[in-house]
């Protein structure tokens, strides 16, 4: 799976606001070439709304290395919640974080986010053909998640 791609099937879920950071959009740097994927149908407060998904293109400072410092490597991060975390990573996300580092190394593997795994995020790195399908199924579910939130937010 491709970036391109993993982007096309997310914003054919509907109501997604696709965040693109770039040089001279006032973001910072370390966010540029990434995407971030908010539920937001109105496309208004897309911005302000906690992003479901993420593709991120290089590791960040603050977080433990995922291998993103080659060439077209990436990592899909995604908010599971403590259920499906457990299911997919064998662990209470309120565990101690290091117990799957070493994974996140690892291409198309899930393992818990660097940074957000006690909060029940999930990550992928180079996802393929042994992650295809979960990820998808996780991304929708992460996205109607985000849409009842959103729905509840609103009143709806």
């Amino acid at each position: 799976m491709t970036v391109d791609e993993i982007t096309a099937f997310i914003e054919a879920l509907g109501g997604v606001q696709t965040l693109r950071p770039s040089e001279g959009d006032g973001t910072p740097e370390i966010a540029w070439g990434d995407r971030f994927f908010t539920y937001a149908p109105d496309g208004s407060d897309g911005a302000a709304a906690q992003p479901f998904t993420t593709i991120v293109t290089k590791d960040y400072p603050d977080e433990p290395p995922s291998g993103l410092d080659r060439p077209e490597a990436f990592r899909v991060n995604l908010h599971v919640g403590t259920e499906e975390f457990v299911a997919r990573i064998g662990r209470d996300p309120k565990a101690a974080p290091g117990d799957l580092e070493p994974l996140s190394a690892t291409d198309d593997v899930f393992f818990a986010h660097p940074s957000y795994g006690t909060l029940g995020w999930i990550a992928v790195k180079n996802p393929s053909a042994g992650t295809e399908l979960a990820l998808q199924e996780l991304i929708t579910k992460a996205h109607a998640q985000a849409k009842h939130r959103h729905d509840r937010r609103a009143g709806a």
